[in-house]
């Protein structure tokens, strides 16, 4: 049996711009923040609530890099005091299909995997 690789869209390649977006937002926090934003806006501490594990500067990282990508959007609300609100963009909300689709395949194939990292790891044992 031969190997079929699907070819990338003409014009698609992975280089370094593709693969900096995708590890900005395929990220542990990444989608953690995604997750949540989807469901709806979120304030900072909310999503420090929503996402305990998470230390402050790295979800503020996380923040400031979805926002670089367009991702999602920072509201400065009218309230005393003043408040900052995060939401998902049209285009972060886009990004919603794909990636569902790719954990629901990492998911459905977590066993396989799950016995492919133990057969390598006692391989690299030996």
């Amino acid at each position: 049996m031969t190997d079929t690789y699907l070819p990338l869209e003409q014009g698609l390649s992975m280089d370094a711009p593709h693969r900096e977006l995708l590890s900005q937002v395929l990220d542990k926090w990444s989608l953690s923040v995604l997750n949540e934003l989807c469901k709806a806006p979120c304030r900072f501490n909310e999503l420090r609530r929503a996402i305990p594990e998470v230390t402050q500067k790295s979800l503020t990282t996380t923040l400031r890099r979805l926002e670089r990508n367009g991702v999602i959007e920072r509201r400065i609300l009218a309230t005393r005091p003043v408040a900052v609100e995060y939401r998902m963009t049209p285009l972060g909300k886009s990004a919603r299909e794909p990636v569902d689709a790719l954990l629901k395949w990492a998911s459905e194939n977590l066993e396989e995997i799950e016995q492919a990292r133990t057969a390598f790891d006692d391989a690299s044992a030996e």
